[in-house]
């Protein structure tokens, strides 16, 4: 495919269907950096890419820094493309289309890092869970593959969240518009639904993700989130009727969560969440969260078990409560996509600084990872990739099912054989042997 580098034809096309969002160098270099970044299993910096995909020696390493600091291609464009296929791929035909959104801290180091600061880190080692780094705002698609008991989050969408530097100052032209994460993940679930036209977005996200921004978006997109526990509740506006002044906007005082739990009429049901079917009591309210969202009718769903009362806010007013708990659960896969991208793929080792760089690197790794498993599930899977892990280490008994770092070693693998192999019909040499011998154990390192 090009000088130094040889794709497999699996990953190749599916790589070839993002052909139309790069100019024709920057699709070359885009398909040499995912394989690298695939293939490096230390040090997944910018350089470290191009010795994954074996070009370090092919192509000068500032090709590479050129593409996330100056190449000619849209990163909301790409993630859509991304979107449209995995959604054409991995979800049913006609189907619902579930959305987890969070945002995420990649710690760095350095005062003269884009859009680095101190700021709220949930996976921070510190007491009080702050970490200088970069915070993205990312909307992923949670999709059901056969061979997975738990559902799994695809990253799609990712945009760089710049938190305020506390210091009030004349604004520069060249600042961004200011804007919260709220604000952020609205932006992308409007980009997601406009590209998925004709289906229903379901959004969840966690109890940080609620405010007036909401209030805007597009009619197909229902939105899932925790109720905060001071929230106050309304009953929805009485009927208009004739008399001077202006109608009530809405009901009567309905009080906190805590007030709604001790008044509810609990139903029992059995959900599946977290991969294991549990008993809990539900309840739901249809009212008003005035505070937030104005006269926007929503549900208020209370599941409660034996060890607490999870309280839910939707805009979703007519799926099944224990549909929505069940959905609601899915919400914790963005965090293990996260935890994936970050610890097994390497997301956040590249030592940008400038603007467009840093902006670019993170979500590039996020998309990787929504590639890998999307190729996986295409491609890749096969039953005996568990058999061999469970014999190559025993303490893997119960194992049954491939993680990320299983699909992402068998894509290293198939790399290597792509690349050794080169098209040639020719015998390998010893040393090509002892070679592919070496790299096919340290794709599993």
């Amino acid at each position: 495919m090009l000088p130094g580098l040889t794709l497999p034809a699996s990953l190749a096309g599916l790589l070839g269907s993002l052909r139309p969002c790069f100019t024709g160098p920057s699709y070359r270099t885009f398909c040499g950096l995912v394989a690298g970044l695939c293939g490096q299993v230390r040090r997944r910096t910018v350089c470290g890419m191009l010795l994954g995909a074996g070009l370090s020696r092919c192509w000068p390493h500032d090709r590479a820094h050129y593409f996330f600091a100056r190449a000619s291609w849209d990163l909301d464009r790409l993630g859509v493309a991304v979107a449209r296929l995995v959604v054409a791929w991995l979800v049913p035909a006609g189907a619902p289309v579930t959305v987890a959104v969070d945002d995420s801290v990649f710690r760095r180091c350095g005062r003269k890092v884009y859009g680095a600061a101190w700021q709220h880190d949930g996976s921070a080692p510190a007491r009080d869970k702050v970490s200088f780094g970069t915070c993205f705002v990312v909307a992923g698609i949670v999709v059901v593959l056969p061979f997975c008991s738990r559902p799994v989050c695809l990253p799609v969408l990712a945009r760089l969240h710049l938190p305020g530097t506390g210091k009030a100052r004349k604004p520069r032209k060249r600042d961004p518009a200011p804007a919260s994460t709220v604000s952020c993940a609205a932006e992308l679930v409007a980009l997601l639904a406009a590209a998925v036209p004709g289906r229903r977005i379901d959004v969840v996200a966690d109890a940080h993700y609620h405010g007036p921004a909401l209030k805007d978006l597009p009619p197909q997109v229902t939105w899932t989130t925790r109720l905060p526990r001071n929230a106050v509740l309304y009953a929805l506006a009485p009927p208009r009727v004739r008399k001077p002044g202006r109608p009530p906007r809405k009901g009567r005082r309905l009080g906190t969560p805590a007030d709604l739990a001790a008044a509810a009429a609990w139903i029992p049901a059995r959900v599946r969440i977290y991969g294991r079917h549990q008993d809990q009591d539900l309840a739901e309210v249809t009212c008003l969260w005035y505070g937030c969202l104005d006269t926007i009718p929503v549900r208020v769903i209370l599941a409660r078990s034996t060890r607490a009362t999870l309280t839910l806010v939707t805009t979703d007013l007519d799926t099944p409560a224990a549909a929505l708990a069940e959905r609601y659960a899915g919400r914790w896969e963005i965090e293990q996509a996260f935890f994936d991208a970050r610890h097994v793929l390497g997301a956040g080792e590249a030592r940008t600084r400038t603007r467009r760089a840093v902006q670019r690197t993170v979500p590039f790794a996020l998309l990787v990872h929504t590639l890998v498993v999307t190729w996986y599930a295409r491609h890749g899977y096969d039953r005996s990739d568990i058999t061999g892990r469970r014999a190559a280490e025993p303490w893997y008994q119960a194992k049954a099912e491939p993680a990320f770092e299983d699909m992402l070693t068998k894509l290293r693998r198939t790399l290597i054989a792509a690349r050794i192999s080169g098209g040639s019909a020719a015998q390998p040499t010893p040393e090509q042997t002892m070679a592919v011998l070496a790299a096919w154990h340290a794709a599993a390192a």
